[in-house]
């Protein structure tokens, strides 16, 4: 059995899902455009610095939206998904996905963007296993602003891996390869973690470690 994990934003698609749905919903009337923008911005920007407050930025990200029905939050979900994600899907990305589906191995998408985000997103991809920031929800489903458990996100994307390994019965020394796609030094735990580390549309931080250490480079797209 083989294992085949993959980052989601800049390396299955070409944009931060979080923050592309940080622009959505200010186009929903949801948030102030002016001031939403500029954090939002702010926190992409220490994210790909690599000095993301993951904790904060869930917090912030969320406050617009997380006291709106059920109804209006799988209203606006679906038209984020049609209007927003569907066109950034590219046939390389999702045929990569697939030629790993058909091989047999255990496929999942590894993410630091909360699973509201990105649970729709790994289904057009087909992927059934996905490994988020879960978001914490009180007893009414509402989510709080907080997050429920270990983030995805740098080593926690490690530990979230082996404890989602541990669940089936599973550990990464029982799989015959283990395959990671990322784009970004933010996941270097995880790629250093696994057999097969492959640096996917990366940025040039991962793009000159990948070179230093023969990790193989692949491009999906053009970002």
């Amino acid at each position: 059995m083989k294992l085949a994990l993959f980052d989601l934003d800049g390396t299955l698609i070409p944009k931060d899902s979080d923050h592309a749905f940080g622009e959505f919903i200010v186009t929903l009337g949801w948030a102030d455009g002016e001031t939403f923008r500029r954090c939002n911005d702010a926190f992409y920007d220490d994210y790909l610095a690599g000095r993301l407050d993951i904790d904060a930025y869930v917090d912030f990200a969320t406050a617009p939206w997380r006291d709106r029905s059920a109804a209006e939050l799988q209203q606006a979900a679906a038209r984020f998904l049609d209007a927003v994600v569907r066109p950034m899907l590219h046939a390389d990305a999702l045929a990569l996905v697939q030629r790993h589906r058909d091989a047999g191995d255990l496929v999942a998408v590894v993410t630091a963007t909360n699973d509201f985000v990105t649970r729709p997103i790994a289904r057009l991809f087909g992927v059934e296993e996905l490994i988020a920031t879960d978001l914490q929800r009180d007893a009414a489903g509402r989510v709080t602003g907080r997050i429920a458990g270990v983030p995805s996100f740098r080593e926690g994307k490690v530990l979230r891996v082996q404890q989602w390994l541990a669940a089936r019965g599973l550990a990464m020394h029982d799989f015959e390869s283990s395959t990671f796609y990322s784009d970004s030094t933010n996941d270097l735990p995880l790629l250093e973690h696994v057999s097969a580390p492959v640096a996917t549309n990366p940025g040039p931080a991962l793009a000159r470690i990948a070179q230093e250490r023969g990790w193989p480079v692949l491009k999906l797209f053009n970002t």
